[in-house]
């Protein structure tokens, strides 16, 4: 139970409940209420303020073109949200510290969607909103369109390279994890995608879930940087790839979307196991 853990030695540590603090490292300790985080109040203390930032400064993304299209508050843009809604301060922001993220950006998105030839924040009275150049048949020079007028998969492709490619001097995400970067791009750009994600993957942590065979289909892909998922008896298991898979993809002899094609990317059975017997309860008491 809870009062029988004892702290480990030469480590910084909090332990505490829903409403009190059971014991600390440190010699002063902020006050533990029931309405805020432990770490949200250690966070003061130098000790665990890297811990405090490198979770603050976790992206998780699931964009929404719907919202993306909507006019939007000026915000700071620092980091760009879950469901893209402040796109256009993210895009603002990057012009003014990051242009060369920005031009990045511009790279993936017109291989992606090779009509478009940049986009750019554009003031709408008290609002904003994205502006991009499209380029038209028999017109000189690129026509300019409000982001009203794009397709939800520009859209999504502008907010994955986004978040792929937002970390600046104000913002240096430590991880950027995003839902099915794929949905609504047509598969010829799913190299171009990979490729995204493999050159962001240089200077931040990235994770993407995926059921498209198209985004994985590249055999020089590792399968130590793949997990497979099953849902078993009413809950998803994560695991990486069994043996199987991982000796056909270190042979080459299928890629791991050819894999997923033939429904053979499995997870390892030894390790779901192992994970059965050890599965901590997150919501219980504290086990010794």
């Amino acid at each position: 139970m809870a009062d029988q853990i004892q702290p480990p030695v030469d480590k910084f540590l909090i332990a505490a409940t829903v409403d009190r603090l059971i014991y600390d490292s440190e010699a002063t300790f902020p006050a533990v209420t029931a309405d805020r985080l432990a770490l949200v109040a250690a966070s003061g203390l130098t000790a665990f303020r890297p811990v405090f930032d490198a979770l603050a400064t976790m992206g998780f993304y699931n964009l929404n073109p719907k919202l993306m299209r909507e006019l939007q508050k000026p915000q700071e843009g620092r980091l760009l949200k879950s469901a893209g809604e402040n796109i256009a301060s993210v895009i603002g922001h990057l012009e003014r510290v990051a242009p060369e993220q920005l031009g990045i950006v511009h790279e993936y998105l017109q291989t992606v969607a090779p009509m478009v030839h940049g986009v750019e924040r554009k003031q709408v009275g008290p609002m904003e909103t994205l502006e991009f150049r499209q380029e038209m048949a028999g017109a000189n020079h690129p026509w300019r369109f409000l982001a009203q007028n794009m397709s939800d998969g520009t859209l999504r492709a502008l907010g994955v390279l986004v978040a792929l490619f937002q970390g600046n001097r104000d913002y240096a995400p430590t991880l950027v994890g995003i839902e099915e970067p794929e949905t609504a791009l047509h598969p010829a750009a799913s190299a171009a995608l990979r490729e995204a994600l493999t050159r962001a993957s240089g200077n931040t942590q990235v994770i993407v879930t995926s059921h498209s065979p198209d985004l994985l289909d590249d055999r020089s892909l590792e399968a130590d940087s793949f997990r497979a998922v099953v849902f078993e008896s009413g809950e998803t298991r994560i695991a990486p790839l069994d043996e199987a898979s991982r000796s056909t993809m270190r042979q080459q002899l299928f890629s791991a979307g050819e894999l997923l094609r033939l429904n053979q990317l499995a997870p390892d059975p030894v390790v779901l196991a192992a994970q059965q017997e050890r599965q901590a309860d997150l919501f219980g008491e504290v086990g010794s």
